[in-house]
């Protein structure tokens, strides 16, 4: 499929999966969901039917005394009570209420409940039941101190990571709109920059992402007794923070494959006209050699010419080899250079003697500019 891409649209492809990898991974740094489960605490004790509201949901009743002992010598003296007695009264109850013996029916797993957490690189946060809310906490205080050192470190390796990312993002754009100048070279080069960066970018985000798992897995061990989990299980921001280092790994393969390709495809153009140089340059046209009107020879000074530019005839005949084909005669002279003509309507011999003359010419100045 790759390779029937052309390189703006493998640039594009390139830059996509990097903007969606950057996205991501900010996101993901951001939540506090990459670790979630239950923790177990104990239930909110039920103290009286006058406290009630403040007991769990499955709470069992308690057994409570909840009037003072009658006095036997007293008659029932809620008739004849005025007001103020009676608030007294009132008063005394409430006292020996909250003085009396209250008795909790729950042993065992039934005194336990279980509460939702979520974790991420900076806090920990716990869901209450009663009406609270979610309470959170600093994950790095929550870590022991031995593993606080590997935990700074995944979160250096996590800004790293974002930070490498933004610049192959960065490079891309500036290589996009170098092709779209037509400047190829430019982003040739700024092309090898984009795939260095968005290569490191991985690198440093798979480290960042094993560390922070080991760090969470040594809290869950040895971390504090209140906060250690029941349950856990990895959540959706670990999830997209691994769906970003995939991306990123993606977007640098297909980096270096459009580096690579289009750094082949200019050296096999650079060959193939070095080549067709090299054939257009063994000799001179076949129409500047000869003029095909007039019969005349062709001149001896344009001949030089071609010489001097390194263009030469075949060489391979003998000396004062003669070719007549067709009204045309060549001779070779001894600097090896091979003289045509046209025998027009003189005749051949005409031809000859003047190819002849020519030649003597030649051989008397001795030109060492010709071959």
């Amino acid at each position: 499929m790759l390779e029937h891409l052309s390189r703006r649209n493998r640039s594009l492809l390139s830059l996509s999966l990097t903007s969606l990898a950057l996205a991501l991974s900010v996101l993901a740094f951001c939540t506090s969901y990459w670790c979630e489960g239950t923790h177990k605490v104990v239930k909110p004790l039920c103290l009286s039917p006058v406290k009630m509201k403040n007991c769990g949901q499955n709470n069992s009743q308690p057994y409570t005394a909840e009037v003072p002992t009658a006095d036997p010598k007293k008659t029932d003296s809620n008739v004849t009570m005025s007001p103020k007695q009676k608030e007294e009264l009132d008063r005394m109850r409430a006292k020996n209420l909250a003085n009396a013996v209250h008795y909790i029916w729950e042993t065992g797993e039934d005194k336990y409940m279980q509460r939702y957490f979520h974790t991420g690189f900076w806090l920990s946060c716990e869901k209450h039941n009663d009406g609270a809310g979610e309470k959170c906490r600093s994950f790095i205080e929550l870590t022991p101190g031995e593993t606080q050192g590997v935990l700074w470190l995944s979160v250096i390796s996590e800004f790293a990571y974002i930070s490498l990312l933004a610049m192959g993002f960065l490079l891309m754009w500036v290589e996009l709109l170098l092709l779209c100048l037509n400047k190829d070279m430019y982003a040739l080069k700024i092309n090898a920059f984009a795939a260095i960066c968005t290569v490191l970018s991985g690198m440093m985000g798979m480290v960042a992402h094993m560390m922070y798992t080991t760090v969470f897995q040594m809290t869950v061990s040895i971390g504090p007794k209140d906060w250690r989990p029941q349950t856990w299980d990895y959540g959706w921001s670990f999830a997209m923070a691994w769906i970003s280092f995939s991306c990123c790994m993606a977007a640098a393969v297909f980096t270096l494959n459009s580096y690579t390709k289009t750094l082949i495809e200019m050296k096999h153009r650079a060959r193939i006209r070095l080549e067709e140089a090299r054939a257009a340059s063994h000799a001179p046209p076949y129409d500047e050699v000869i003029t095909t009107s007039g019969g005349s020879l062709y001149s001896v000074s344009r001949l030089v010419q071609q010489c001097q530019k390194g263009a030469f005839i075949d060489t391979t005949w003998s000396p004062r080899d003669e070719v007549s084909c067709g009204g045309m005669v060549g001779s070779k002279s001894p600097h090896g250079l091979v003289l045509m003509g046209g025998c027009g309507r003189e005749g051949c011999e005409d031809c000859e003697r003047e190819m002849d003359e020519v030649e003597d010419a030649l051989e008397r100045e001795g030109n060492d500019e010709m071959c």
